[in-house]
């Protein structure tokens, strides 16, 4: 495939704290039309901040980013693109800012250019969506954590984006939640990438799954450790159950 042909194409991007040990190695990876990318690891892996790399919010120390086929070297540039990147932050309080759920929801669309109607009625008509209405009126913060990450991404996807990166958008959510999830999510034309630590999830929404590991990502066929103990007929990443039991991936 054409290197311009990628809505992302990351090369050998690197990025420490503080200038302490890198967060990302000479990471490399790209993300096509219409795929559906998972991403597993550890805590401190750098999963989080390749997002926030992808967005502009940190800037690398080495390497390079390609959004839509153009590098990104200014913070104007990130700008321009981020119309057409929807982040779902790991904690849907740093997402949701507003009284109300209509008004967070609408936020995105008036920041885009749209008038106050239009805002929200594609507000509206995106709650309706995901299963949310009548929950235009209800006070963003009083919400259940589960509620949270549902408003939170309607407020993404209320921005019509293109790409979507999902940092771990399970958290909260009860076991019939998730399965929403998952349906919203098989429902979505367009291209995202996902981070989780429930392999379940992982496997029932993506088409490939990355592993980072102490800033390394690789697709290779290596252990990826996670908690749960199910018997399954997949294949595509092996990994380790920590249980008493033996199950065989």
């Amino acid at each position: 495939m054409e290197k311009n042909s990628f809505l992302i194409n990351i090369e050998n991007l690197s990025f420490s704290y503080n200038g302490r040990a890198p967060a990302l190695d000479h990471v490399s990876f790209q993300l096509s039309a219409k795929e559906k990318l998972g991403l597993v690891g550890p805590n401190g892996s750098g999963k989080t901040t390749l997002f926030l790399l992808t967005m502009g919010l940190l800037r690398p120390s080495s390497g390079k980013i390609e959004l839509f086929g153009k590098e990104m070297e200014q913070e104007e540039d990130f700008r321009e693109v981020r119309q057409k990147i929807g982040l779902l932050f790991q904690d849907a309080d740093d997402q949701l800012f507003c009284p109300t759920v209509l008004e967070d929801v609408a936020f995105g669309p008036l920041n885009q250019g749209r008038s106050n109607r239009e805002a929200r009625e594609i507000a509206t008509q995106t709650l309706r969506s995901l299963g949310l209405e009548g929950f235009e009126d209800r006070v963003t913060h009083k919400l259940s954590g589960g509620e949270k990450r549902l408003v939170s991404l309607a407020t993404v996807l209320a921005m019509k984006p293109e790409i979507l990166l999902l940092d771990e958008p399970t958290t909260g959510l009860d076991a019939e939640t998730t399965q929403r999830l998952i349906s919203i999510l098989h429902s979505l034309d367009l291209s995202y990438i996902l981070i989780s630590h429930d392999m379940d999830f992982i496997v029932k929404t993506t088409d490939k799954v990355y592993a980072m590991v102490n800033g390394q990502l690789t697709t290779e066929e290596e252990v990826v450790p996670h908690t749960h103990v199910h018997a399954h007929g997949y294949g595509r990443l092996p990994h380790v159950h920590t249980s008493t039991e033996e199950v065989n991936p």
